[in-house]
């Protein structure tokens, strides 16, 4: 029998990937929404968190799609009220506030789940096995995508906590962390600023790590044209490619098909809520904040360097 869960949140990334992916789940019911704007058509719409905890007890798990910045307050308010809470990426505005979730769910006994959707592309996987027993001579991440395209008229993204370009190059750092053998740490970052923004449009990123190898990481929210969303790794025992975000592998310049993993699901979303559903029957927590730690870095150690202004 599936289990109830509710949206908070109703904007674009719920409406293209969260409501499919849960309408496609044996594990999931869309049961309600919590949203002041968006409504999906049949199903029970809350415009307040207080009302739907209070109305809805039945309603044991809580998705929430909220940008970063008002997210902890409304996972708070789940997690006291006992609900089990899936957090779309970045999982909170700061570290400090995902730690504290955390430690609220493990009081509470409540499963939570940072999630990364790039960490389920089809090809990630295979990509961190064939690194594990190389020597990294050097991993360059080229994320550069249209925030027009991406983020249309969300005026919250230029704004403090909103992470500018780090939206989508989170994603490309939630990568590099699963597939790298050994952890890394920021050694330095530019980041480029328009004059009307908070938060940067782009982003140039190094990164140190053992025996010497090169990172570095370039980050652009001003493509236009193709959309690239690639990493480019060399080692002492060949090279690697990954693109379109992890969709595609080529080992030495030949494409790999993709290969069987013993999961039957097909799609990043589809994966975090089966990992989801596994911790909710476990009572257990998945915080994985390393990708979050590289952009706080990055903020702490960067060179603000001011553009033109950005208009939509």
């Amino acid at each position: 029998m599936a289990t109830g869960v509710a949206l908070v949140g109703v904007g674009k990334i719920a409406r293209d990937q969260h409501v499919p992916s849960i309408a496609a789940s044996p594990d999931w019911e869309l049961a309600a929404t919590v949203s002041r704007h968006g409504r999906i058509d049949g199903i029970e719409a809350f415009e307040d968190m207080d009302a739907f905890l209070e109305q809805r007890p039945d309603i044991e798990v809580v998705s929430l799609c909220l940008p970063p910045v008002p997210r902890y307050a409304y996972a708070a308010k789940a997690i006291m009220a006992g609900r089990h809470v899936m957090l779309e990426k970045p999982p909170g505005a700061t570290l400090s506030e995902c730690h504290a979730l955390e430690s609220m769910a493990r009081k509470a006994g409540v499963s939570i789940y940072a999630t990364w959707h790039s960490r389920e592309a089809a090809q990630v996987d295979a990509a961190r096995d064939w690194l594990a027993d190389r020597r990294l001579r050097s991993l360059a991440v080229t994320w550069k995508e249209d925030v027009r395209r991406w983020h249309p008229g969300q005026v919250w993204i230029w704004q403090a906590g909103g992470l500018g370009v780090f939206d989508p190059g989170i994603n490309a750092l939630s990568i590099v962390t699963k597939i790298l053998p050994e952890p890394l740490h920021l050694s330095g970052s530019d980041l480029f600023i328009p004059e009307n923004c908070q938060t940067p449009i782009a982003a140039k990123l190094a990164f140190a790590y053992q025996d010497g190898a090169e990172v570095t990481a370039d980050l652009d929210f001003r493509q236009q044209g193709d959309q690239i969303w690639q990493i480019a790794i060399e080692t002492d025992a060949g090279s690697l490619l990954l693109s379109e975000g992890g969709a595609k592998l080529a080992i030495d310049g030949v494409s790999r098909a993709e290969t069987a993993d013993g999961n039957s699901l097909t799609g990043e979303y589809p994966r975090l809520y089966a990992h989801m559903a596994e911790l909710v029957r476990s009572g257990g927590i998945d915080m994985d904040l390393s990708p979050m730690v590289h952009v706080a870095d990055a903020f702490l150690l960067g060179r603000h360097l001011t553009v033109e202004p950005f208009y939509e």
